[in-house]
């Protein structure tokens, strides 16, 4: 429940930030909260997604997107995550979660995020990203119309294209059978 009310409080805060395009890195400072840890005590590793997921949505709602995705029936939904560790957030630590898209292909937007004290990398993650309506996904044509086409200069790295197609599941359309 903690995260749908953090979700719902950026959610209107982002509104009053300043303006982004879609194409812009977006920052946005959060602290370790008691419910962020674990019993190690330190942030929980499944943590450091749903705090990117506010930095997504952050992003989202500070470049116009966000309103767009709801008028058109579209919802984000994540296809693939990875992310590294370097050091460990710590209980009541602040920390900002920088956010930015790194590329696109035929079948995802990746996102690169880091969690970030003193300008010093703690986590980085990347997250391949798809948006969805009740049609099904929406294409890359129909999501350059609404939002702009990237800068000529985002190329995504060949690696991460390679990660996406090396680690993805078959299409819901497909068998995906479990065997071990």
């Amino acid at each position: 429940m903690h995260l749908i009310i953090r979700t719902i409080l950026l959610l209107l805060r982002s509104r009053r930030r300043s303006a982004l395009s879609i194409w812009d890195p977006s920052s946005i400072r959060l602290r370790v909260l008691l419910t962020d840890i674990d019993i190690a005590m330190h942030m929980n590793n499944g943590m450091y997604f749903s705090v990117f997921d506010l930095g997504r949505f952050d992003l989202m709602v500070r470049s116009g997107v966000w309103r767009q995705m709801r008028r058109r029936g579209w919802s984000p939904v994540a296809a693939g995550e990875t992310i590294s560790f370097r050091k460990s957030l710590q209980l009541g630590q602040r920390y900002t979660v920088e956010t930015r898209i790194i590329g696109l292909d035929e079948r995802a937007i990746y996102f690169e995020q880091r969690a970030v004290v003193d300008g010093e990398i703690h986590a980085r993650a990347y997250i391949a990203t798809r948006l969805v309506s009740k049609a099904g996904p929406v294409g890359n044509d129909e999501i350059i119309r609404a939002f702009g086409p990237p800068p000529a200069d985002m190329v995504l790295p060949e690696w991460l294209h390679a990660w996406r197609l090396d680690t993805s599941l078959p299409s819901t359309r497909r068998p995906a059978p479990h065997a071990w």
